[in-house]
């Protein structure tokens, strides 16, 4: 089980739970730019875990073009159940960013005009 997989199935709710507005604010001292950063992690947790299903996923799959030998693999579905029932990629970054477990960091404007 991939590190990703451990950490979301430890004590992530994979229902979505209301979060203070003014909480995700005091992080950053703007709530856009929380957001922002959350929506980034979660973009990056996405990629993440689309990649590990696929590469899961490729193991059985057949590269011939017969339709005879297209039959369900049980296995196959059992990763794929597993992959469904995780929570969603921005619940995952909305706990880290609360749980001040994503490094971010603001660059200087004044760098931008150089």
């Amino acid at each position: 089980m991939s590190k990703l997989r451990r950490q979301m199935s430890a004590n992530t709710p994979s229902v979505v739970e209301t979060k203070s507005l003014i909480s995700i604010k005091e992080k950053t001292g703007n709530l856009y730019e929380s957001i922002a950063i959350i929506a980034r992690r979660a973009n990056q947790i996405n990629v993440t875990l689309r990649e590990e299903l696929h590469n899961k996923l490729e193991e059985f799959a057949s590269h011939t073009d017969s339709l005879e030998e297209i039959h369900e693999n049980k296995e196959q579905i059992e990763i794929s159940k597993a992959y469904e029932k995780m929570p969603n990629p921005a619940i995952l970054a909305t706990q880290e960013f609360m749980e001040n477990k994503i490094y971010h960091r603001r660059n200087n404007d004044n760098d931008l005009f150089r």
